[in-house]
């Protein structure tokens, strides 16, 4: 008896060692979704608003973990890439309107996502108090990074960065987590922040970055390429919905949380102006549990931060590319190669972007906010078509995915509004610009959708 109950906690235990073997798909999104510009968003939103858009931050978890879901299942039932299957189902134009779509969203995250990797590589070295002056210019450190970026990535040699920087980035999310049981939170007040309001000016953008963190047209359509990467098909859904709800909901939900709980508690008593905070002060939010050391490990984090989610949001484009091309999504393809190495070079211009990156992050994550709704019509179309998939959604599926797509509308809609009052600016006009053009391609999608569905009955 006993050595049959030891045989089969052994096999128990083997059948869990196995399955955390497997995960991984969804963990690669959620690692670039805690990435520097959530990081950041967090941060900015706790420090301007106290704890008024904790609403916020629980719904970017959930919500985030049902768009994941819904990009897995389409993955899992086409077993092919997102692209290709937009291609033979609905034709050239809406393939390459969703190329474009992703690749505008990720290659601003490329240009702002670099520009802190430079400028924290300098402010380090500053810091340190490195006698060499050129050393403390991040336009340096741009092109630096960007050459180091492609011949890692073109060469396969970029990998033990990544590991390096993640471990970083565990320890500041762990010193985070540890803070929250530190610092005096207020609970009335955070309570008081599950009541959904949009607060003042730059309410709206620190909205939709926090939410466009986790919900992120970049994060939505490389999951159908994990899926593949993993081979994963409607067999393995099982483990596949677990590693979704294990790392967006689970992970990536304690991780936001804590993050904003811990910067909401500090840091209004101690940043003068929220609204032009820097990493220097959002450092200060680690002070209760790192004292004197919360800079150089807020900094650190930072840094492995961006230099993890670098490495990932840098296939995105070549990704779609390829999957539209038709070339092979390999680095011994030479066209993809080619277009890993020219995205990475491309990426050292963001070291040469006016502003403070802490403001252009947010601005960041909340114009891929904008782009994100069509993704989310464009999978919600196909999971509902019977000649793409073997398995339709259910309601319940089809429920979530109209609550995720209202919701990330509304959020972008406020910030879009919020720039149509400095349209007159380049910036705010290419970003409105942009949601107009998404309007009409989400507006022309559904008039298809229903013009099929009238014809077939």
């Amino acid at each position: 008896m006993a050595t049959e109950s030891r045989s089969s906690n052994s096999w128990g235990a083997g059948r869990v060692v196995s399955s955390l073997e497997r995960l991984g798909p969804t963990w690669l999104a959620g690692a670039i979704a805690a990435g520097p510009a959530t990081m950041v968003s967090l941060l900015v939103a706790g420090a301007s608003f106290e704890y008024t858009l904790l609403w916020v931050v629980v719904l970017a978890a959930l919500l985030g973990t049902v768009g994941q879901y819904l990009a897995m299942r389409l993955g899992l039932l086409t077993e092919a890439g997102i692209v290709s299957v937009v291609e033979e189902q609905l034709g050239s134009f809406w393939a390459w309107v969703l190329v474009v779509d992703a690749v505008l969203a990720a290659g601003l995250a490329q240009l702002v996502i670099m520009k802190t990797l430079a400028d924290v590589s300098a402010t380090i070295v500053a810091t340190a108090g490195v006698g060499v002056a050129a050393l403390a210019d991040p336009r340096l450190w741009g092109v630096t990074w960007a050459a180091i970026l492609a011949l890692g990535l073109a060469g396969g040699g970029y990998r033990m960065a990544e590991i390096g920087a993640k471990v970083l980035v565990s320890l500041v999310v762990l010193a985070f987590v540890i803070s929250a049981f530190v610092v005096p939170i207020d609970p009335a007040a955070a309570a008081g922040g599950l009541v959904p309001e949009i607060p003042g000016v730059g309410g709206a953008v620190v909205a939709a970055g926090v939410l466009g963190g986790a919900v992120h047209i970049t994060l939505l359509t490389m999951q159908s390429y994990t899926m593949r990467a993993r081979d994963w098909t409607e067999r393995d859904r099982g483990i596949a919905t677990f590693d979704v709800v294990s790392s967006m909901l689970v992970a990536f939900g304690i991780f936001s949380l804590a993050v904003f709980l811990v910067a909401a508690s500090v840091l209004p008593r101690a940043v003068e102006d929220p609204a032009a905070i820097d990493e220097i002060q959002a450092a200060q939010a680690l002070g209760p549990i790192a004292g004197e050391h919360a800079m150089w490990l807020f900094l650190l984090g930072l840094w492995g931060a961006a230099v993890s989610t670098l490495g990932g949001n840098t296939i995105v484009p070549p990704y779609l590319l390829a999957d539209k091309l038709g070339w092979e999504r390999s680095v011994e393809d030479s066209r993809y190669r080619s277009a890993i190495v020219v995205v990475a070079l491309a990426s050292a211009v963001g070291a040469f972007l006016e502003g403070a990156f802490f403001q252009l992050l947010v601005v960041m994550l909340a114009f891929g906010l904008v782009g994100t709704p069509f993704a989310l019509a464009v999978i919600l179309y196909l999971l509902n078509d019977p000649d793409v998939v073997p398995e339709t959604n259910s309601w319940l599926e089809n429920v979530g995915g109209l609550v995720l797509f209202v919701v990330a509308t509304v959020l972008a809609g406020e910030f879009v509004l919020e720039e149509l009052e400095t349209v007159t600016e380049p910036t705010s006009a290419f970003v409105v610009a942009f949601a107009a053009a998404m309007t009409l391609a989400i507006v022309g999608l559904a008039g298809r959708y229903v013009r099929e569905r009238i014809g077939g009955t």
